[in-house]
């Protein structure tokens, strides 16, 4: 039987960079074990923002696989973080091509005898010829993880056989819903659980106990298993993300994102700029100028009515929690919260800081609202109308909803900021 042909170098890839970097370290440190001498062995950092950077990182790996060992013997050379094999703006770019030809030659004229060569990438867009001939080359390993859920789940279960231990129902995926797509976040947990079951199965009620909830995909599993129609992932879900432990406030944020998504788009359809259909949702191009108006609205008027003109103004523009009185009482100290608010001085005053700012993002507004939209004196008053509106809105539910959702909040006194 033949013998297997010796590869030049080792090359390391995958779509997480924690573990391709974690497998680099293991491999240098075995690659350098027959190399006492330190001086023999040498990183160079394959990280690079832009095509020069990509050149600096070719050259310096170039100079060192050529530079001789200063006390003999073999040198051993490691390109470590490469990402410019990644399909990105750099990757993609004609003068990156033709440095990554230029080190493919470099590794081509390498003599394993005399130099071990390690190569660290992530990402690595395997569609390209230089991945491909590094698969037919060199010694080749792909490193697991990335989003995929089967992926990380595979993470997970090599860390808790290198622990000892197992999981047992439910344990793994809650882990997994918890870490989200954090991989390196992902394995320190595993050895923190492996730690507390000393040895034995780790169960989901020690992983809810232990494990921080670190990922905002708690409502969209729930979300998405119920849009599936898959009944028993539904109810797993529900019961994993509303019932073990915890308060509301994750699952508020994880909520708030889709469901301002979905509240956009249903303004849009009600005003006739977008439609939703059996095919999807349409129009949306034809409303992006709009859209894009309103959002340049929130922006501006946040950043000046917000943070701005209240530096300027000595005054504090949060929201301070009431929670005592009639409900009357508690309804108009929200409203009134609208356009009056705390000064650095601790008295009531008016709050100039968010009407000017609903003001002053109106008429910025009009630089770059469509033509048929503009209206160069009414525009900054209604702004600063839906501004104090929206206010009051928020006011409301803090003072009514929020409280109940959260009541481990400290308490404090309205009249103290």
């Amino acid at each position: 039987m033949p013998a297997a042909p010796t590869r030049n170098f080792t090359f390391i890839c995958g779509q997480d960079d924690f573990l391709v970097g974690r497998m680099g370290r293991e491999r240098f440190e075995e690659l350098s074990g027959a190399t006492p001498d330190e001086f023999s062995r040498e990183v160079v950092s394959g990280f690079a923002a832009n095509v020069d950077e990509v050149g600096a990182a070719v050259n310096r790996f170039r100079e060192a696989v050529l530079t001789l060992p200063m006390f003999g013997g073999r040198r051993v050379v490691w390109l470590k973080d490469v990402n410019f094999l990644a399909d990105t703006v750099t990757g993609r770019a004609e003068t990156t091509a033709g440095l990554v030809g230029d080190l493919q030659e470099v590794l081509q004229s390498v003599d394993p005898a005399e130099t071990a060569v390690l190569i660290t990438a992530a990402p690595v867009d395997r569609r390209r010829s230089f991945a491909k001939w590094c698969e037919r080359n060199a010694d080749f390993v792909l490193a697991g993880g990335g989003e995929d859920s089967d992926a990380l789940a595979d993470v997970v279960g090599d860390e808790a056989r290198a622990a000892g231990v197992g999981f047992g129902p439910g344990a793994r995926e809650l882990l997994l819903a918890r870490t989200g797509a954090n991989t390196r976040l992902l394995v320190e947990e595993v050895h923190k659980l492996a730690a507390h079951a000393d040895g034995a199965v780790i169960d989901e009620a020690s992983v809810a106990l232990l494990t921080p909830n670190a990922a905002q995909g708690d409502f969209f599993e729930t979300a998405d298993a119920f849009f599936s129609g898959d009944l028993q992932w539904t109810l797993e879900a529900l019961r994993r993300h509303f019932f073990v432990g915890g308060d509301a406030r994750p699952v508020l944020a994880a909520l708030q994102n889709r469901n301002r998504i979905l509240v956009q788009l249903r303004a849009l359809a009600d005003a006739g700029d977008a439609t939703v259909g059996p095919r999807g949702v349409g129009g949306l191009a034809e409303a992006a100028a709009t859209y894009g108006a309103s959002y340049g609205d929130a922006v501006t008027g946040t950043f000046i009515g917000g943070a701005l003109l209240p530096s300027l103004l000595k005054q504090d523009p949060r929201y301070f929690y009431k929670g005592s009185g009639s409900r009357r009482s508690r309804i108009l100290y929200a409203l009134a919260n609208s356009v009056i608010c705390k000064g650095d001085n601790g008295h009531w005053q008016a709050n100039y800081s968010g009407i000017l700012g609903g003001l002053a993002a109106g008429g910025i507004s009009n630089l770059y609202y469509p033509a048929k939209d503009r209206n160069e004196v009414g525009l900054p008053f209604e702004n600063m109308l839906i501004r104090i509106g929206a206010t009051a809105a928020d006011n409301l539910l803090q003072e009514f909803l929020l409280r109940k959702l959260t009541p481990h909040v400290p308490k404090h006194d309205p009249a103290i900021p």
